[in-house]
This record gives structure tokens, C-alpha cells and sequence, in this order.
């Protein structure tokens, strides 16, 4: 499954990455990426899954104190 961008939005996009380009031009890319493909669900993580591959899972006993 993909989201894909109606035709406005996707030059909102590539606008918005216009004027990032010269300060932030990592954002840009992904700004300009995001208008011409999407977004493919199939590949998306959650956060939970994020905080796990990195380590920063709370144990039972710290989400205890916390």
C-alpha cells in the first residue's frame, strides 16, 4: 500500500524543497522524494519498533520508577 500525493500537494512538496534546498538540501531531497513517490506503508516502522532496534526499550522495573 502507498500514499501517493494529489497534484497539489506534491508542488506544495517541491516548493517547500525549493526553498530548503540551499539550507537544508538532506530536506530537500526527502521533501522532493516524498512528492514524486510517496509514502510506502509496507515499509514503515513504529515508534516502538524504532525505540527497540536502538535500545531505548524502558524494563518493567524502570517503568516503575519512572
Amino acid at each position: 500500500m502507498r500514499i501517493v500525493f494529489d497534484p497539489t500537494e506534491a508542488e506544495g512538496l517541491r516548493a517547500s524543497a525549493r526553498d530548503a534546498a540551499l539550507e537544508d538540501p538532506t530536506l530537500a531531497y526527502v521533501l522532493l522524494d516524498l512528492a514524486d513517490r510517496g509514502v510506502d506503508l509496507n515499509e514503515c516502522r513504529t515508534w516502538e519498533d524504532i525505540r527497540v532496534e536502538r535500545g531505548l526499550v524502558q524494563t518493567a522495573d524502570e517503568q516503575r520508577v519512572a
